[in-house]
C-alpha cells in the first residue's frame, strides 16, 4: 500500500468522488481520501491522502484556499452557479468594473456566508441539495467564513469579470458570486471556477487522472509485468508527496530510539526543540527522519523548548 499525498488536477464534469474512485483504480488499493471537494463543473486541484495519510485529513482540511474564476452578472441561478437553472434576470448597463471591485473590497474579511441550497450540507442525514431537488424546504443555515483576498483580474466584458479569491476552508466561491450580484444590485453567479492553492499545495505541481493513466500506460508498455501499485506514485512526479515528508501546518521534533519505543506505546515523552505552545500539536520524527506520530504539547518546562508531548495518532510501520 502506498502511503502519501496526491496532488491531482482535477478536470470538469466529474465529481470529487470521481476522482478518489479513479485514484483507487490507478494506485490499486481502497484507502484513498479527500482534503476537500470541488463542485463537477470546478476544475483544479485537489489533495488526495492514501494509505495511512488518511488519518492526517483533519491537520490538511482546514488549509486555505486559492481560486480563479470568472462571474457573470445580471444572471441569478438556484444554485448560485452556471449550473442551476435562471431564477431572474437584471440589466447591466450601468455596471461598471470599479463599481465590482469597489464591492469586492467591502466584502474582504470575517463575514457570515448563508451555506446554498444546492449544497453537500447534511440535515439529519440528507444533503440540502437532495431536499431542493425535492422541493422540500431548506434550512438556511450559516457559516462564518473570511475572505482574505477578492479581486478583479481582468475587465469587465459582456457581463462577465474574472477574479481571484483567497479564502478560509468552508468558503463557497458561488455564494460570493451570488452575494456580489446583491451588492452590485444586479444579481450574479459564478461562471467558471479553478482552485489553484489548498494551504502550500499547488495546482502547478498537480497531475490530471488521465496524464497519471497515459503515464503508466507508457511504463507498462513492452513489459510482460503489469506495473504495479507503487508504479502509480513513482510516475506521478511532483504530484506524489511521500508520507515522511508530508508538510503540515506545525513544528516538527526528531525524537531518539528510547523516546521512539514511548512513542510506539502511545507513553508521553519530554522533548526539547519544542516551539508550540501547551495544546499545540507537534509532528514526531525517529532519528531516521520517518514520521512516526502526532502528538500536542500537554506542558511547557521552562522557557528553553522543553515539554512533555502525548502521542494521540501513531504510525505503525508507515
Amino acid at each position: 500500500m502506498n502511503h502519501g499525498l496526491l496532488l491531482i488536477d482535477k478536470q470538469s464534469g466529474g465529481t470529487s468522488h470521481d476522482v478518489v474512485q479513479e485514484v483507487r483504480r490507478l494506485f490499486r488499493q481502497k484507502k484513498v481520501g479527500h482534503c476537500g471537494t470541488l463542485d463537477p463543473d470546478a476544475t483544479g486541484l485537489l489533495v488526495l491522502t492514501l494509505g495511512q495519510a488518511t488519518r492526517l485529513t483533519r491537520f490538511l482540511i482546514r488549509a486555505p484556499k486559492v481560486y480563479a474564476g470568472t462571474i457573470r452578472f445580471g444572471v441569478t441561478t438556484d444554485t448560485f452557479d452556471a449550473s442551476g437553472s435562471v431564477t431572474a434576470e437584471h440589466p447591466i448597463d450601468d455596471l461598471t468594473r470599479e463599481l465590482v471591485v469597489a464591492a469586492m473590497a467591502q466584502m474582504v474579511g470575517t463575514v457570515e456566508q448563508v451555506v446554498p441550497s444546492y449544497s453537500a450540507k447534511k440535515v439529519q442525514g440528507v444533503k440540502h441539495y437532495e431536499l431542493a431537488r425535492r422541493g422540500q424546504e431548506v434550512p438556511r443555515e450559516t457559516k462564518t467564513v473570511t475572505l482574505y483576498e477578492l479581486g478583479a483580474t481582468g475587465d469587465l466584458e459582456d457581463g462577465v469579470l474574472p477574479f481571484r479569491l483567497a479564502c478560509s476552508s468552508g468558503t463557497y466561491a458561488r455564494t460570493v458570486a451570488h452575494d456580489l450580484g446583491q451588492t452590485v444590485s444586479t444579481g450574479a453567479h459564478l461562471a467558471t471556477l479553478r482552485r489553484l492553492q489548498v494551504g502550500q499545495f499547488k495546482v502547478s505541481d498537480a497531475i490530471s487522472t488521465d496524464e497519471l493513466q497515459s503515464r503508466l500506460d507508457a511504463a507498462r508498455k513492452g513489459s510482460q509485468d503489469e506495473a504495479g501499485s507503487a508504479d502509480a506514485a513513482g510516475q506521478a512526479g511532483n504530484a506524489w508527496i511521500p508520507f515522511d515528508v508530508i508538510p503540515l501546518p506545525f513544528g516538527e521534533v526528531v525524537t531518539d530510539a528510547q523516546q521512539e519505543h514511548r512513542i510506539d506505546h502511545g507513553q508521553t515523552v519530554l522533548l526539547r526543540g519544542l516551539s508550540g505552545e501547551e495544546g499545540d500539536w507537534v509532528k514526531l520524527l525517529n532519528n531516521r527522519h520517518r514520521f512516526i506520530a502526532v502528538g500536542t504539547v500537554v506542558e511547557r518546562i521552562g522557557s528553553g523548548g522543553v515539554g512533555i508531548v502525548q502521542p494521540r495518532v501513531v504510525f505503525k510501520n508507515p
